[in-house]
C-alpha cells in the first residue's frame, strides 16, 4: 500500500536536537575543505549542498570556531536556525509530505529551509520562530 500523505503527517513525530545552526558558503571549489568539516564533526545533523554556483555547510552554531583558522573565503548567515526533523520514513514516491508542513508553517508566518535526507525529511527555522513553529506542528501531527 501506497503511503498517503495523511498517514505520514498523523504518524510523524517531531525532533529537535536544541542546537543553533548556522549556514556558511564558500565558492564552488572549496568542496575539498567543507567535506573535510563535514567528516570531523561527530554531530548528529549537519548538511552540506553543492552546486554550480557555491557549496553550502549546515553545521552547529558553536563549532564554526573549531574549523574557523582553516576556512578561507567564506560567509555565516547572520542569523541562527533551529532544526524539526519529521522522524518518520518516509516512501520515495510520496508527494505533497513537505507542502502540507509548508503551508502549515506559512500559515504561522514561519520562514523554513528544508532539507530531505533519504528517508527523513527536516527543516531549519530561525531561532527566535522556533516556538511558534513546534506548536504549529505539534497540532498538524497531533491532528488537532
Amino acid at each position: 500500500m501506497t503511503q498517503t500523505v495523511e498517514q505520514a503527517v498523523k504518524e510523524a513525530k517531531l525532533y529537535t536536537d536544541n542546537k543553533a545552526y548556522v549556514l556558511l558558503c564558500f565558492h564552488p571549489h572549496a568542496i575539498t575543505v567543507a567535506a573535510s568539516v563535514i567528516a570531523e564533526l561527530s554531530e548528529p545533523f549537519s548538511a552540506l549542498i553543492v552546486d554550480k554556483d557555491e557549496v553550502t555547510l549546515v553545521i552547529p552554531a558553536d563549532s564554526v570556531g573549531a574549523f574557523a583558522s582553516r576556512l578561507r573565503d567564506y560567509r555565516v548567515s547572520d542569523s541562527q536556525f533551529s532544526l524539526i526533523t519529521f522522524d518518520v520514513a518516509l516512501d520515495p514516491n510520496l508527494t505533497g509530505f513537505m507542502a502540507r508542513i509548508s503551508q502549515k508553517l506559512a500559515e504561522a508566518n514561519v520562514i523554513i529551509m528544508p532539507f530531505a535526507a533519504y528517508t527523513r525529511d527536516h527543516i531549519l527555522v530561525p531561532v527566535e520562530h522556533f516556538e511558534k513553529a513546534w506548536a504549529a506542528l505539534t497540532k498538524l501531527v497531533s491532528g488537532k
